[in-house]
């Protein structure tokens, strides 16, 4: 079997910058095995995988080592192959998922996604955290799956040399640190997810669905301009809409292919 592949600089605006993901096109899903060892060779932060589906397009999402609820930047990226390659001049579609039907929109040169927000709320820091970021959270939220380390300044989230190996060792499947901004940017973030394959992401759709909240919450605003403070590095618009969260970005492909299964 010969299948479309595409991999694409999500977040971006220029090559080389913002989280890489791959979108595989597909007439139906493979078998699981078959999609996470795709996922694995690509060794990618997030591999997507693409259904046509009357209309509307079926999306999965695996990392290096396992299938994801959600994904944002992989979804930017998908978003980008339907409207950009599969079906030009097509300015709207939405993916059905694991997370619900999620609507991306062309707008201009870049997108904008709709996405579900995450209840953000706060817990005692455990004990590991600290050792495992070498530093003292001023304040520890969980959005369910991650934890979310509040520092006392965005010099301190650059700055963070984590021991991601403790990381991957505590009872969540990965950590968000997040302080306020010191200049251009509303909050700069981070995101660790070794225990699913990712050391650090480049640039997370899915971790804003819980800082978007967060911040209006600590702000009392509800649009905020953001930056990922990866190595890549990411900036993302921000809004937070009632129950949902809307992303805007850009897209850069950089390979577009075929693979043998």
């Amino acid at each position: 079997m010969r299948v479309p592949i595409f991999q694409l600089d999500a977040f971006a605006t220029r090559r080389f910058a913002g989280n890489p993901a791959a979108v595989v096109v597909l007439d139906r899903f493979l078998d699981d095995a078959l999609m996470q060892a795709v996922a694995a060779e690509n060794n990618l932060a997030e591999t997507a995988f693409v259904v046509p589906s009357e209309g509307r397009y079926r999306l999965r999402w695996f990392t290096p080592m396992v299938e994801v609820p959600l994904c944002g930047h992989a979804t930017l990226a998908a978003a980008a192959v339907v409207v950009e390659r599969l079906e030009p001049g097509r300015d709207s579609v939405v993916f059905d998922t694991a997370s619900g039907p999620l609507t991306v929109d062309r707008v201009g040169a870049a997108y904008r996604m709709d996405l579900p927000a995450r209840t953000v709320r706060a817990v005692p820091s455990p004990p590991a955290l600290p050792a495992a970021l070498g530093v003292t959270p001023v304040e520890t939220m969980t959005d369910g799956s991650n934890y979310l380390a509040v520092l006392s300044g965005a010099d301190d989230v650059r700055s963070l040399q984590p021991d991601l190996a403790a990381i991957a060792r505590l009872d969540r499947t990965g950590v968000v640190v997040t302080a306020a901004g010191d200049g251009t940017y509303d909050f700069v973030s981070r995101y660790f997810a070794p225990a699913k394959g990712i050391p650090e992401d480049p640039v997370t759709g899915g971790a804003h669905c819980a800082l978007v909240p967060f911040w209006a919450a600590r702000t009392g605003k509800d649009t905020f301009f953001a930056y990922q403070a990866s190595r890549r590095g990411g900036e993302l618009v921000c809004r937070l809409a009632g129950d949902r969260v809307h992303l805007h970005g850009s897209c850069v492909f950089y390979l577009e292919g075929h693979i043998e299964l």
